[in-house]
């Protein structure tokens, strides 16, 4: 199979920003953001997608997190898009449900080429949830980075995790796992298609 990779460089005056992916990886990956939280769970995605994965990531974080957070999501999506190509053969459609502990994750996805993206949120906290932050970041700039890279990828995601995890991290971490295996299921080639997994012919 030719190797689906690609790199995309982004650079504006808030945030440079550069990714590098091969979607037939081996979970390997280089990631610095700047974030903390963000470049542990974005391991996790890469992991469990069997994606090779580099991210170099400068931003005005001494404003706040927002620009670099939701700019890393574009450049994730736009280098996924590129490394597709015309998508012809993928399988499009998944989903994974991923644990930890209490919680339970799922993503559904489908590369549709109409990016959006349906969060929901648990109805039952442990904690604080909408006001909680580890290493400065929140539930809300995860929904920030998830909705950047599912818009630019092309991707309708739908998330899901209940009840929460016992902190933010162990809320996030299945979901960027089966935001991971979910992708990886997508993107993988079924021998029976021959052509674009679409009756118009094309995904934009």
């Amino acid at each position: 199979m030719k190797e689906r990779s690609a790199e995309v460089k982004r650079k504006t005056k808030e945030t440079d920003i550069s990714v590098k992916v091969n979607i037939e990886g081996s979970g390997k990956s280089k990631i610095n953001t700047g974030l903390g939280l963000l470049d542990h769970m974005l391991e996790l995605f890469a992991f469990h997608g069997l994606f090779d994965l580099e991210i170099n990531a400068r931003g005005d974080l001494k404003v706040d997190i927002h620009h670099t957070n939701e700019d890393i999501g574009l450049v994730m999506g736009e280098a996924f898009k590129k490394a597709l190509g015309d998508k012809s053969g993928i399988q499009r459609c998944a989903s994974f449900k991923v644990p930890m502990e209490e919680a339970v994750a799922e993503a559904v996805i489908d590369i549709s080429g109409r990016g959006s993206l349906n969060f929901n949120k648990p109805s039952i906290y442990r904690f604080d949830l909408d006001r909680t932050k580890e290493d400065g970041y929140s539930i809300q700039d995860a929904e920030h980075f998830f909705e950047a890279f599912a818009k630019h990828l092309g991707m309708n995601l739908v998330l899901s995790v209940n009840p929460s995890g016992k902190d933010l991290h162990s809320t996030l971490e299945p979901l960027f796992k089966a935001l991971g295996k979910s992708l990886d299921a997508a993107t993988q080639k079924d021998p029976r298609r021959k052509g674009i997994p679409s009756t118009k012919g094309v995904i934009d």
